[in-house]
């Protein structure tokens, strides 16, 4: 009907209602592919639909294509509605191919809706759909009100809690479950089940970020990010067989405190160009600043960083002139080589950071390549306004807070304001993001999109770049582009031999990539250079170390950083899994059980319940104390975890394997097989073992090839081979990695090993010894 304004009038009423919400999973996505068919599953799905609605006394209130909005009088009644529905569309499938099957997914709320011209609103009906949203093909999501009114009155069957997701456009958080059709039966029905417990918590590309998070743990980035330093070496370091310096901060002479940044900055692009000629020696601005604001002795300064030369100074900076003095000192004597006071217009401050490195170069008589004398004289920017600003966006950039990085990232995009071609900006703006993504103080997906694109716009600008360089060859790392960024770090170090952060970013690189030689030299020099290291440098050390065999330098390097830094995660993983390889190696001293390892694994658990390499690893440890259903389940976590990692299905492979679960660990196997793995070739260790154990030498030779011609130094691998060849009749291969073996461990004995390997099934145990033995192993 009508007012007397024209205007249309409804009748309005608000109630409490239970809200079931449905649709077909797939059904745009089919209806492209095969509309009549679609059309005709349709009518099915509405029928069943509609006959379940009325048995429980529903009222359909709209549909739209295949999505069904009902209204019910009680919870209850919606509930045992959509378990009918499930349970009739089961029927339905198991008779049918898979085209012609019909899964469904359920929404259902309790909450106030208006019903308003034969049309429903409001939380109830909003909420309903999230629900419907979130939940899994074949299940029903429901909100804690409703299990709190429906529980009470019934069984609801297998329930899981999916914890407390934020729900779009809806701004409580409260607890959410899934009701799952049936209790799950097998490995693959369990596996479906846990990753259901965790798929609405955390995305891939989070465990991609958190990965990053907890490997990195952000040391890389800079190398200041831990604020726990080794002590200054007790013994002096050796000098370098060339001319080597330190270049201390400049002090802030100027009455204002805020200029600090410029004396800081001064002292970077000094240390910056001073760094990029190959017959000089300089140590890193990391550890050069840990002397800002102190008084020090320029012999102790050499007796600690290790060099022969100290450049210090002061800045002050009034109106539009600068003044810097320095002074260069031999610092093992003292001896003053010489001082200058320099007092210039601020325009020309490029000019005279060249005067004081030309100044240097000249007195310690060093020759430079004609590529270096290029960069020695370029400029950054010829905009003093935007070099100002990128200065302001460095000092910001150090204090890594969250807060900060978006002033540096304001500051970085001020300078490109005002110089659009100024190339090291783009460089340092792009890491703000990756900062960002490393961090997770963004959920941006695009971040690492950014950080990647703008490295690449400042090389486009610049390619003599170091910094950007490693930082894109850091990005190709986390897109799994191994050999790019191996080539993009070679390419910054060439550019700048002395740069710590970029040998360190380097090894990180080389470990990635399974190159453990190549990442324990990248590391030594970054070491070298920046003697006041920060534990991600021992952990990447100890990782480097751990994949090359070598456990004991492992164990101690892991050891000294989770000293420095109880709380570094990624530390107690490694620290456990070298523990436990070397007691598997029979490497250990002869009274060390697997309490170490067991109390490392325990500790990284403690730290992060939600990472998959800590269960993975807490199941490994279960498995060779022969604690095989823990070590199922831990696996099985490790799966739900990170289901898109192939390291997490060959994981679960050996230990199903180890315990004759054959038909299970085949097919975990095979998944292992089909997914890209986050480190080349790491998944094949478990892959060839799974493989081995369940009788499957042939399949089992070429993953376990592969692993160990990356890691040779891996004594199960060799051991396994060694197993698999004498089964296949290669006696001379057998003999082969036998020797290998005994050449990692000259102790090892056969006996030990039977004891200590966790082999369930005897018959099976007494089959690999016998293989083992025959190999020429005792």
């Amino acid at each position: 009907m009508e007012d007397a304004t024209g205007s249309a009038t409804y009748a309005e009423q608000r109630r409490l209602a239970a809200i079931m919400f449905t649709d077909i999973v797939g059904f745009s996505r089919q209806m492209s592919a095969d509309e009549s068919r679609m059309l005709r599953l349709l009518d099915v799905h509405n029928q069943v639909i509609e006959q379940a609605v009325a048995e429980h006394h529903g009222r359909v209130i709209k549909t739209i294509g295949d999505a069904f909005l009902v209204d019910f009088p009680s919870v209850v009644n919606a509930v045992q509605c959509a378990q009918q529905i499930h349970a009739r569309f089961r029927i339905h499938n198991a008779e049918r191919a898979k085209p012609e099957q019909i899964h469904i997914r359920v929404g259902i709320h309790l909450g106030d809706i208006v019903q308003r011209d034969g049309d429903v609103f409001g939380d109830g009906v909003n909420i309903a759909s999230r629900l419907q949203n979130l939940a899994e093909p074949d299940t029903i999501c429901i909100s804690q009100i409703v299990y709190q009114e429906v529980s009470k009155k019934g069984d609801l069957g297998t329930v899981v809690s999916l914890g407390k997701p934020q729900l779009k456009n809806i701004a409580e958080r409260f607890q959410v479950y899934a009701l799952l059709p049936e209790t799950p039966k097998g490995i693959r029905e369990t596996l479906q089940l846990q990753r259901l417990k965790l798929s609405r918590r955390i995305s891939t590309a989070q465990w991609v970020a958190l990965l990053g998070l907890i490997l990195i743990s952000a040391g890389i980035v800079t190398g200041r990010y831990f604020l726990h330093p080794l002590r200054s070496p007790q013994a002096p370091l050796p000098l370098p067989d060339k001319p080597s310096i330190v270049v201390l901060p400049f002090d802030n002479m100027s009455n204002d405190p805020e200029q600090e940044y410029f004396s800081d900055g001064i002292t970077e692009d000094i240390t910056s160009d001073l760094s990029r000629i190959s017959s000089l020696f300089v140590i890193a601005r990391n550890s050069a600043f840990t002397y800002k604001g102190k008084a020090v002795k320029v012999q102790d300064v050499s007796r600690e960083m290790g060099v022969r030369y100290v450049l210090e100074g002061s800045v002050r900076r009034s109106d539009n002139q600068v003044r810097i003095t320095a002074q260069l000192i031999v610092a093992t004597t003292g001896e003053h080589l010489w001082a200058e006071r320099y007092d210039r217009p601020f325009k020309d401050i490029f000019a005279l950071q060249d005067e004081i490195v030309q100044k240097i170069v000249t007195t310690l008589k060093l020759q430079l390549t004609m590529q270096e004398e290029g960069y020695l004289i370029r400029k950054h920017t010829d905009n003093l306004e935007a070099y100002d600003a990128f200065l302001r966006g460095v000092e910001y950039y150090w204090r890594t807070t969250k807060e900060s990085n978006a002033q540096a990232r304001q500051l970085f995009e001020k300078a490109l304001a005002l110089d659009p071609h100024y190339a090291e900006a783009y460089a340092w703006q792009g890491w703000t993001y990756a900062l960002e993504w490393i961090w997770r103080w963004s959920a941006d997906p695009q971040n690492l999109g950014r950080a990647l694109a703008l490295a690449q716009q400042a090389l486009a600008l610049d390619d003599s770049l170091p910094f950007a360089h490693s930082s894109l060859g850091w990005l190709y790392a986390q897109q799994r582009q191994y050999d790019q960024a191996i080539a993009e770090e070679e390419r910054a170090v060439a550019l700048d031999p002395n740069n710590a952060d970029s040998y360190t970013r380097q090894g990180e690189v080389f470990n990635f990539a399974g190159r453990p030689e190549d990442a324990l030299r990248a590391l030594a020099q970054a070491m070298r250079l920046n003697p006041r290291y920060s534990p991600f440098e021992l952990v990447q050390l100890g990782w480097a170390y751990s994949s090359n065999g070598r456990y004991a330098e492992a164990i101690t390097m892991l050891q000294d950083a989770i000293s420095r830094n109880p709380n570094f995660m990624a530390a107690h993983p490694l620290l456990a899994n070298s523990y436990l390889v070397q007691w598997v190696s029979q490497q250990s001293p002869a009274t060390q059980t697997l309490e170490p390892a067991v109390a490392a694994a325990q500790r990284a658990l403690a730290l992060s319940d939600s990472f998959h390499l800590n269960h993975m690893t807490l199941g490994s440890v279960y498995l060779w104390q022969k604690q095989y259903e823990q070590a199922i389940a831990e696996m099985e976590r490790t799966v739900a975890l990170a289901p898109t990692m192939a390291g997490s299905y060959a994981a679960l492979a050996e230990v199903l394997s180890r315990v004759g679960r054959t038909e299970d660990a085949l097919e975990a196997a095979a998944q292992a097989l089909r997914l890209k793995p986050f480190f080349p070739d790491g998944h094949l260790a478990g892959v060839g073992i799974a493989y081995a154990v369940a009788g499957h030498y042939e399949e089992a030779q070429a993953p376990l090839q592969r692993y160990v011609s990356r890691y040779p130094n891996w004594l199960p691998g060799h051991l396994m081979l060694a197993a698999v060849y004498s089964e296949l009749g290669k006696e001379a291969e057998a003999r082969a990695e036998a020797a290998e073996v005994l050449r990692i461990n000259p102790k090892f004995s056969l006996e030990i090993h039977k004891q200590r390997v966790p082999i369930k099934d005897p018959a099976v145990l007494e089959r690999h010894i016998a293989a083992l033995r025959k190999s020429g192993l005792k």
